[in-house]
């Protein structure tokens, strides 16, 4: 199993960014983290990090070709691109939106996700371990329609 883990803009700055709101662990360290989980399943991960839309765009259509599944942290994006979400509906693979925050008890503009709805789920409010929730969401979903 192949998965795109596609982080949005400023989670670059992860670990020193508003560390009450998005913890104190940097992007490598969740990368890390998520490498670790994958390897125990069996899956390979490919990352990017893009604080431009259409970069993340372009990586989302290009993981058309290889990938199983898509985890997506599409942070301020989330609340604005049509076109992340279009892509995401357009390349038919699984994707499951992740949160650090839990962005329903965050300023009401969070609580709206344009992306979501080209999801299969969302996972919001967990920290880091939500990329490691997210994972093993992916692997249930693609094992769940190959039939495994």
């Amino acid at each position: 199993m192949k998965v795109l883990v596609a982080h949005g803009p400023n989670l670059n700055l992860l670990g020193r960014r508003e560390p009450d709101t998005y913890g104190e662990q940097t992007l490598e360290e969740i990368n890390r983290m998520i490498v670790t989980e994958a390897a125990q399943a069996d899956i390979e991960v490919k990352f990017v990090q893009s604080n431009i839309e259409g970069e993340l765009v372009d990586a989302i259509q290009q993981s058309a070709q290889w990938a199983d599944a898509i985890i997506i942290n599409p942070a301020a994006y989330t609340h604005t691109s049509v076109a992340l979400r279009d892509v995401l509906a357009a390349v038919d693979i699984p994707a499951v939106e992740v949160h650090l925050s839990n962005i329903y008890a965050r300023e009401e503009f969070r609580h709206r996700s344009l992306t979501a709805a080209a999801c299969r789920g969302q996972i919001s409010g967990f920290g880091a371990w939500g990329y490691v929730l997210a994972l093993q969401a992916a692997r249930h979903i693609v094992e769940g329609e190959s039939g495994e």
